[in-house]
């Protein structure tokens, strides 16, 4: 959230100049994007425009340590690398729901990755997966454990950038070609509205694992001009 509203804050102070701000209803924070995002699917798209929003509702195994680059736990609370730098084994954090009320588990996140790499996954074809790339050094994703080709050292790093996020298997299944406009995630924010060319609108998710945020809403307006 830290890491959200430090990227927010030139929009707050334009906004705050706004007449229309003054109409915000309280607790609710309206952020100016550059662009109507293409998509709500974290593995379909590259632009920061899309991801500023993603990290909201979806998070990955790991995450960035706020202002660094140092990897924390995130879904997972902790993993282990083999002497030799080719399997990493995560351990779930208990308890943690996706926004539909599916459980996260290790199955779950073994969806989320063959989805991406593997060409004969049931739901390969609602791609595209441009940035899959990054995780082209696994070859194998067993329960929670990756077994990759070689050693790779930015494997953690790219598990913690956007296309790392976890999907809710439910919802892809549910929505296929169209999960994009129908995210959940397990985020501190849910998915609850997209207006074309006007909004994208998240509520705050009561349940979050680590801890409900304080805003209720937040509204996502393109302002191309």
């Amino acid at each position: 959230m830290k890491r959200f509203l430090a990227a927010a804050a030139t929009v707050l102070s334009l906004a705050f100049a706004s007449p229309a701000f003054a109409q915000t209803p309280p607790n609710i924070l309206v952020v100016g994007q550059i662009a109507e995002p293409k998509s709500l699917d974290p593995h379909a798209v590259t632009a920061v425009n899309d991801f500023r929003i993603l990290m909201n509702i979806y998070d990955g195994l790991v995450r960035y340590k706020d202002g660094t680059l140092e990897v924390e736990p995130a879904l997972a609370e902790s993993w282990t690398i083999s002497d030799d730098g080719t399997v990493y084994t995560f351990k779930l954090r208990d308890g943690v729901s996706f926004h539909d009320g599916s459980a996260l588990n290790a199955e779950a996140i073994k969806f989320n990755f063959e989805r991406m790499l593997d060409e004969k996954h049931p739901f390969h074809d609602t791609g595209p997966f441009p940035l899959a790339f990054f995780f082209s050094s696994v070859d194998t994703v067993t329960a929670v454990e990756f077994k990759l080709k070689e050693p790779y050292a930015p494997f953690l790093s790219n598990l913690a950038y956007p296309t790392g996020l976890i999907v809710s298997p439910k919802s892809v299944e549910a929505n296929g070609a169209e999960f994009g406009r129908n995210p959940s995630g397990t985020g501190a924010y849910k998915f609850a509205e997209w207006e074309a060319n006007a909004k994208v609108v998240v509520t705050r998710n009561d349940d979050y694992w680590d801890g409900a945020p304080e805003l209720e809403a937040v509204i996502y307006r393109p302002i191309t001009d």
